[in-house]
């Protein structure tokens, strides 16, 4: 029996966008967790209660969903024109990992205002009433995010009048550019945006997934890896809320295996078993052209409002609404004519797409252009919104890292 002590570790315990996660300044995390490897990710794991084979994260900060089992670094930027370095970490809930190969969007945004309150942004860079812009470096992916974020008396503005769907009550809007977002370190398409060098792909899959045993996919590496289909090619209409989803294991285990078969074309993994060790990408989403639907606040959706539906798994649930990320892919892929998610919009040339999730809508943009052939993005947008919930200190037991 364990009699170690609990240890005090300075954290802040944040909402952005409609994800939640516990953020630590580099610093103040014990020695040994300063630095990538096995002590920092027990030590993640514990603060969030996790693994927890009730799956409820009851020992921990975590709230047993993929929105709300995430831990967050930030540190000075080492980087030139960079105020911030962002590491993001998704701790799985009843499994024995932490998955870093991706970003979290949404928490892209309070990383931003966590950064001004940290003290991370140089005084002179902020104003006393307006937008300071935050330079962050997003360490998992090497990408750059500028995050607008407002600011009244010299200090981040947390309450405002903007609704974000997925979440209750408004806040400050906080505006997000994403750099570049295409990934170009992984796929065997030469570090394209569309790994495989193509707009839409042909994968062969069970006869479970699609009778043919063929499927159409867009595959994208923008944002965050992301393997899109049509709606109506696997049985579904796009207008599902969580329970039509995540009450069908059957189901389920159907999608985890064409993410896998997916991330094995994007050469992302090299052998599809390779896909449970890397649950947080690539992510898998199914799209519609836009029809009415009743939101999972009860909030009819006309599809004149709209221009498309998606609906999207992470951790291998569907989504409350949107991965930050994801919409960043969306975004890309919709600008881009003869994608999946351009088709399902009406096709075209687009700058910007407002898409219907389970929870309401979001609207994005994105600047897309094709240079020798090969399709780039310079740029992706979104507002979402970030508060503190509570600052100070969280306590784990002193050898459980």
């Amino acid at each position: 029996m364990s009699t170690a002590p609990q240890i005090r570790i300075p954290a802040t315990y944040m909402r952005g966008g409609t994800s939640k996660g516990v953020f630590f300044r580099l610093e103040d995390l014990p020695e040994r967790a300063r630095v990538p490897g096995g002590a920092r990710d027990r030590l993640f794991q514990r603060v969030l209660g996790s693994p927890d084979p009730y799956g409820k994260q009851i020992d921990g900060m975590g709230g047993a969903t993929s929105s709300t089992s995430k831990c967050v670094i930030l540190a000075k930027s080492s980087r030139d024109g960079h105020d911030v370095d962002y590491l993001y970490g998704q701790i799985a809930i009843d499994s024995d990992f932490v998955d870093w190969s991706g970003n979290c969007g949404n928490l892209s945004t309070a990383a931003g205002a966590f950064a001004i309150h940290a003290g991370y942004v140089a005084p002179d860079r902020i104003p006393e009433n307006g937008l300071c812009t935050v330079r962050i470096w997003q360490a998992n992916i090497g990408k750059t995010i500028l995050a607008h974020v407002p600011v009244r008396g010299g200090a981040v503005q947390e309450t405002g009048d903007f609704e974000l769907d997925g979440v209750t009550f408004p806040a400050a809007e906080i505006t997000l550019e994403f750099l570049d977002p295409a990934d170009e370190g992984e796929g065997d398409g030469g570090g394209a945006m569309f790994p495989t060098g193509n707009l839409v792909d042909e994968l062969d899959v069970p006869t479970s997934l699609a009778a043919s045993g063929k499927l159409n996919a867009t595959l994208i590496n923008a944002g965050i890896p992301t393997i899109f289909v049509n709606a109506r090619d696997i049985g579904y209409t796009g207008t599902e809320l969580q329970d039509a989803i995540n009450n069908d294991a059957q189901a389920l285990a159907a999608f985890e295996r064409l993410r896998a078969i997916g991330a094995l074309k994007m050469g992302l993994i090299e052998r599809l078993e390779e896909a449970a060790r890397r649950q947080h990408t690539p992510k898998i989403a199914f799209v519609a052209p836009p029809r009415d639907y009743v939101s999972s606040a009860g909030k009819t959706i006309a599809a004149s409002d709209i221009d498309l539906l998606v609906r999207a798994l992470s951790m291998g649930k569907l989504h409350h609404a949107m991965m930050g990320t994801a919409a960043v892919a969306i975004a890309t892929a919709a600008a881009v004519p003869g994608t999946l998610v351009n088709l399902a919009a009406g096709g075209g040339a687009r700058q910007s797409v407002r898409f219907g999730h389970p929870s309401g809508t979001l609207r994005v943009g994105a600047e897309a252009r094709q240079v020798d052939g090969q399709w780039t993005v310079t740029r992706a947008i979104m507002s979402r919104s970030a508060r503190i919930l509570m600052e100070g200190w969280l306590r784990v037991p002193g050898d459980a890292f």
